[in-house]
């Protein structure tokens, strides 16, 4: 796979945010690819991880002890590749791409998962930061990703995340820069929705996270920043799949980094205040 085809979905139509979830998916399942950032404004977007049912419950705990980066939104039955999120939505086909997992390693990164679905798999739809965006942007905060038509760059942090059952690994983060002027707006608003990682979990240094270099993200792309922007960071839903790489499941689907499923919830109905 060529990545640079990967780009913004908003650049490859400039009229992403006007879609509505059900034209986004038919979009995806049509092969269209890139992060979903800016996309279908005002709809939420989730991480997907579907796993083994007799890992089921591992993962579930996972989430569980670990809520401000797995903040989990729906859990299907085994084998079902549906959810309540998107009426008559196909899991294995309604996002822009895919990555499938062998005892923890990366083996595809297909455009759907027809070809690897099992009816054992259990998924799980977690919360994802490209929801409360729209919040920021309504607030006047910069996008600086969205503006230069990039992935938001997301890193494995040194915070380990509190083991469950087999399953253990690193925290993750996305990384947004934000004007002075405009952290205090960028906390309070994406705090307002702790069902999609609520507050940052750091602000400044990236060293307290244990990150060397915002410029060699772990994943998505890495972004330019204004000279007084300060680095902020939120818990991102790309977590379980470092607990994938670090626990080595013997088979796992996750969503590529970035590249979101699109549900039919609104926004507003995850918003406490």
């Amino acid at each position: 796979m060529n990545r640079t085809e990967d780009r913004l979905v908003t650049a490859v139509d400039e009229h992403a945010h006007a879609w509505s979830p059900r034209e986004a998916r038919a979009r995806f399942r049509d092969g269209l690819t890139g992060a979903t950032a800016g996309a279908a404004a005002g709809y939420t977007q989730v991480n997907l991880i579907s796993v083994p049912a007799d890992w089921a419950y591992d993962m579930l705990l996972f989430c569980q002890r670990n809520p401000k980066p797995c903040p989990v939104l729906d859990v299907t039955d085994a084998g079902a590749f549906g959810t309540v999120l998107a009426d008559g939505a196909d899991l294995r086909t309604d996002l822009p791409r895919y990555r499938v997992w062998r005892d923890g390693e990366l083996v595809d990164e297909p455009t759907d998962v027809l070809g690897h679905w099992r009816d054992d798999l259990v998924s799980f739809l977690i919360g994802c930061s490209f929801t409360f965006e729209w919040a920021l942007s309504d607030a006047g905060v910069p996008l600086r990703h969205i503006e230069q038509g990039r992935n938001v760059p997301m890193y494995m942090t040194a915070r380990q995340c509190r083991p469950a059952g087999r399953l253990r690994g690193p925290m993750v983060v996305s990384m947004r820069p934000v004007p002075p002027q405009h952290l205090a707006a960028a906390i309070r608003e994406s705090g307002l929705l702790p069902a999609v990682h609520g507050s940052p979990v750091h602000c400044g240094d990236p060293s307290g996270l244990g990150i060397e270099d915002l410029g060699r993200p772990d994943f998505g792309d890495p972004v330019d920043a204004e000279p007084d922007d300060i680095p902020v960071f939120w818990a991102c839903g790309v977590t379980p799949q470092a607990a994938v790489m670090a626990s080595r499941p013997p088979f796992a689907i996750t969503h590529a980094p970035g590249q979101m499923f699109i549900t039919d919830a609104r926004d507003d109905q995850y918003r406490v205040g």
